[in-house]
């Protein structure tokens, strides 16, 4: 789950990470206020999940009263298009209103989970303020990669190699051990999948902070943070995705035309997989679960018809916890409750399969029987052609 850099601050805060001084604001009016009370200049921030905001605009410096309320004016309500919002973008409808700072130099700072080597790592560069993804294009050297284990956690020549790295000043050095290791047990306590910080900043009074703050909480762990949970922003996320996520069920939005509903993420990855090899395209990643009911179908189906995009829909079924019978009879009459618009392609197996496929053949429905997964992708194939 993303949380807003307002948020992630917060608790930067609580780990004794350096920030600016902010407060949230979502008026003009409120953002005056706060500037009055830090002293000019003041930086506002547009609050959305996403990067890139000062590319789009929403990131502005306010030098003077008379530019304050015009800043805010032109961030608070404004859609926001960067990179990572897509064409759509995103509406502002909040602001993080910061202290100005003497930047003396930007540095980007990050960690992440690494698999490949089942350590936690801290990545880093001089080069702060930039896309990281053009710094590893461009100049992969000056990007350097810490590797901290979990077993042993974060020791103190973890903090000089980061130090050597990003060529911290000597008087500096205590400053960087202190945050980094601080940042280490933010990100292990609340089960963080990403934490970054771009640019972290060294001011030109000799001090190092977060300037910018993104978060990542792996979701499965909510359940240990309620105070993260209760920082989810509705408004942020795409509304069927937040629809699903009510009924239990995984769903990704996607620009296809053909939707998926199929029990395990894994088989929904490859059944994505074999629709792109077929020349289709998904419109969705939906995975109902390994016991998936008819109620499941249903609304799996309920949320597909959303898109108005999907011309087809291929259902990919193991009949294990969940007896392909009952499977086929849940899709006939979520079908039939619905009045499905779009031709329905079901694969598959497992238990009582052979009485599945019957109950959908003499459905009298637009159900279409496949006999294996490379069938039913090159059937849909077909119909969304």
């Amino acid at each position: 789950m993303k949380i807003h850099e307002y948020q992630a601050k917060e608790l930067f805060r609580k780990y004794n990470v350096p920030t600016p001084k902010g407060k949230l604001a979502h008026t003009s009016d409120e953002v005056a206020k706060i500037a009055e009370e830090f002293g000019y200049p003041v930086v506002v921030k547009a609050q959305v999940h996403a990067g890139g905001r000062g590319k789009g605009g929403g990131v502005k410096l306010a030098k003077t009263p008379a530019d304050v309320k015009p800043v805010a004016d032109s961030i608070i309500g404004m859609t926001l298009v960067t990179k990572q919002t897509g064409a759509q973008g995103k509406k502002v409808r909040k602001v993080l209103v910061e202290e100005g700072l003497n930047i003396k130099k930007e540095l980007y700072l990050s960690i992440i989970p690494d698999r490949e080597t089942a350590t936690v790592a801290f990545v880093c560069s001089q080069d702060g303020g930039m896309d990281i993804e053009e710094v590893a294009a461009k100049t992969p050297e000056r990007i350097i990669t810490v590797s901290v284990s979990p077993i042993t956690g974060f020791q103190p020549f973890h903090a000089r190699k980061i130090c050597f790295g990003l060529e911290i000043e000597k008087d500096l050095q205590k400053q960087m051990t202190a945050l980094t290791k601080n940042l280490y047990e933010l990100f292990v306590a609340y089960d963080c999948s990403m934490v970054e910080i771009n640019p972290l900043i060294i001011t030109a009074e000799g001090n190092i902070l977060a300037l910018d703050a993104k978060m990542d909480i792996d979701g499965n762990a909510l359940y240990r943070h309620p105070d993260v949970k209760e920082m989810r922003d509705i408004d942020e996320e795409d509304p069927v995705e937040a629809e699903a996520a009510q009924f239990g069920l995984n769903y990704i939005n996607l620009d296809g035309n053909v939707g998926n509903i199929v029990n395990g993420a894994g088989l929904a990855m490859a059944t994505m997989d074999i629709v792109k090899l077929a020349g289709a395209s998904p419109a969705n990643f939906l995975d109902v679960g390994g016991g998936a009911n008819a109620e499941a179908i249903e609304n799996g189906f309920r949320l597909i018809m959303k898109d108005p995009a999907v011309k087809g829909i291929l259902i990919n079924v193991f009949g294990g916890i969940l007896r392909c019978d009952i499977l086929a009879q849940g899709v006939v009459q979520a079908a039939t409750k619905l009045k499905l618009r779009v031709p329905v392609v079901v694969r598959m197996e497992g238990t009582n399969v052979d009485e599945g496929r019957r109950i959908l053949a003499e459905s009298g429905l637009d159900l279409i029987n496949a006999k294996d997964l490379a069938d039913a992708a090159e059937k849909v194939a077909k119909i969304v052609a």
